[in-house]
C-alpha cells in the first residue's frame, strides 16, 4: 500500500490510539474513513490498532496500512450467532445500552454487545475512538476514566431517532471531545451539550492525482448504498424528465442494497430501461467519475457526503438536494454546483437540465468543484486529527465550539 504524503512529526510522543468500529472488513464510506485515518495517525509515528466489533469476511475490503493492526471482538464468518426469543423481546422493548432505532442495532445480539462492553471495560489507557452511535454510548458508559474518549459523528443529529437522541443527549458530555463533520452537525451538537467539547473535523478524501472530467460523455453518475436515504427513488424520476428532452444521455447509479428490486421497477414504470442502469458495486468508481459529466445527489439526509467530493476532484459540477446535512456545507450554490430544496424531484430535474444544456456552465462549475475538494485532502484534514490527540493527551482542554477545523 502507498504510504501516505504526511509531514513527519516533528516532536511530541506517541499516543496509544484505538478505532472501534461495528465492520473493519465490510463496506462503505465510515469503514474505508476509520482505516484511512488509522493509517495516518500510524504515519505519524502513533501506536494504533483497528477494532473490528464483528468479522464477516477474510480480509478487509479497503488498503490498511501495515503498521496498523486490525483485531475483530466477533468472527461470524460462520454465521451469527442469534439473540433467545426472550432477549430479542427485552430487547424490542427496551434494550441494553444500544438503543432501539440505532441503525445498526441488528448487529448488537447479546453476543456481541457484551463482547464489546467486556473490551471496552478493560481498557486502561491511550485514546478510544468509536465510530458510531452503539459504541459512542458503550464507550461513554463503560470505558474508565483512565481512557480519553473520542466520540466521532459520522451523521447528522436530526437524521437519528429520539430514542438515540434521547441517549446521546444524557451521555455523551462524558466524552473528552466530540467529533463532527460539518459546521452544521457541529451547531447542533454543541445546541444540545453546550458544555462538550465538540470539534469539527471533515472526513478526507483519498484520490491519487484525481484525472478531471472532459465534459464530453453525455452521463450523469450517482453511487451509495441502494436504500431509501440516498433517494434513488427521486433521482430517477427526475432524470426521467432530462431524458425525454436528451435522450442522448444517461444515468448510472453505482451501489448495492435491498432497494435493487424497487428501483428496477421503478426504472420500468419510467421508461427508462435504455436510459438508468443500476451499475452494482465497482472497484473504479474514480475511472467512472472522470468518464462523467455531473454528479447527482439526490439523498434525503447526510452525514458529509464523501463521493460527491471524490466527485468534485474530478472537475463534476453537482446538482443536490439540500438536504440535511452536509451538501450546503460543502457546495457553494451557483459556483461549484446548484443546490434545489430536499426532496423536490421538479427542482433536481431543473439543475440537472441546465447542466445537461449548458457545457461551459458544466466547464466552470467543475473547475470551482475541483478547487473546493483541496480542503477535503488528506494533508489538510489529518494534522487536525493529530493536534486535537495531541492536546488530549497532553492533558491541555479543547475549547469546544471554539477549535474547529477549516
Amino acid at each position: 500500500m502507498r504510504e501516505l504524503g504526511l509531514p513527519s512529526r516533528s516532536g511530541g510522543i506517541g499516543v496509544k490510539i484505538r478505532y472501534l468500529i461495528l465492520h473493519a472488513y465490510g463496506m462503505g464510506g465510515t469503514i474505508r474513513t476509520v482505516l484511512n485515518q488509522a493509517g495516518a495517525m500510524a504515519a505519524y509515528g502513533h501506536d494504533v490498532e483497528v477494532v473490528s466489533v464483528v468479522r464477516r469476511r477474510d480480509d478487509p475490503q479497503f488498503p490498511l496500512d501495515p503498521r496498523v493492526r486490525l483485531t475483530a471482538l466477533v468472527d461470524q464468518r460462520d454465521g451469527v450467532q442469534p439473540d433467545s426469543l426472550g432477549r430479542r423481546a427485552w430487547r424490542r422493548l427496551r434494550g441494553k445500552i444500544v438503543p432501539v432505532g440505532e441503525f445498526a442495532a441488528g448487529y448488537f445480539t447479546e453476543p456481541v454487545e457484551r463482547a464489546v462492553i467486556d473490551y471496552v471495560s478493560q481498557l486502561r489507557d491511550g485514546v478510544l475512538v468509536t465510530t458510531r452511535p452503539a459504541l459512542n454510548l458503550i464507550s461513554a458508559r463503560r470505558a474508565h476514566k483512565s481512557v480519553i474518549r473520542v466520540a466521532q459523528e459520522h451523521m447528522n443529529l436530526a437524521a437519528y431517532p429520539g430514542t438515540v437522541r434521547e441517549e446521546i443527549a444524557r451521555y455523551y458530555s462524558r466524552f473528552d471531545a466530540i467529533a463532527a463533520l460539518t459546521r452544521t452537525s457541529r451547531i447542533e451538537y454543541q445546541r444540545l451539550l453546550p458544555h462538550s467539547a465538540i470539534v469539527r473535523i471533515p472526513n478526507a478524501v483519498h484520490t491519487d492525482d484525481p484525472k478531471p472530467s472532459t465534459q464530453e460523455n453525455p452521463v450523469v453518475v450517482a453511487a451509495g448504498r441502494l436504500v431509501p436515504q440516498k433517494g434513488f427513488d427521486l433521482l430517477i424520476p427526475a432524470f426521467s424528465q432530462v431524458a425525454r428532452r436528451h435522450p442522448e444521455w444517461r444515468l448510472r447509479i453505482f451501489g448495492t442494497g435491498a432497494q435493487k428490486a424497487p428501483l428496477r421497477k421503478l426504472i420500468d414504470e419510467h421508461g427508462m430501461a435504455g436510459h438508468v442502469t443500476l451499475m452494482g458495486r465497482t472497484k473504479n468508481l474514480q475511472d467512472e467519475l472522470a468518464d462523467s459529466s455531473i454528479y447527482a445527489l439526490s439523498s434525503r439526509f447526510e452525514g458529509l457526503p464523501m463521493v460527491m467530493i471524490e466527485a468534485m476532484s474530478h472537475a463534476l459540477p453537482i446538482a443536490a438536494f439540500d438536504c440535511p446535512t452536509g451538501p450546503a456545507d460543502v457546495l457553494t450554490d451557483e459556483a461549484d454546483g446548484l443546490l434545489v430544496p430536499p426532496e423536490d424531484v421538479d427542482g433536481l430535474a431543473a439543475a440537472l437540465l441546465r447542466l445537461v444544456e449548458d457545457r461551459d456552465l458544466r466547464l466552470r462549475m467543475g473547475a470551482a468543484a475541483a478547487m473546493t475538494s483541496g480542503d477535503y485532502a488528506p494533508e489538510v484534514v489529518m494534522p487536525l486529527w493529530e493536534h486535537l490527540f495531541d492536546e488530549l493527551h497532553g492533558g491541555w482542554p479543547v475549547k469546544g465550539g471554539l477549535w474547529t477545523a477549516c
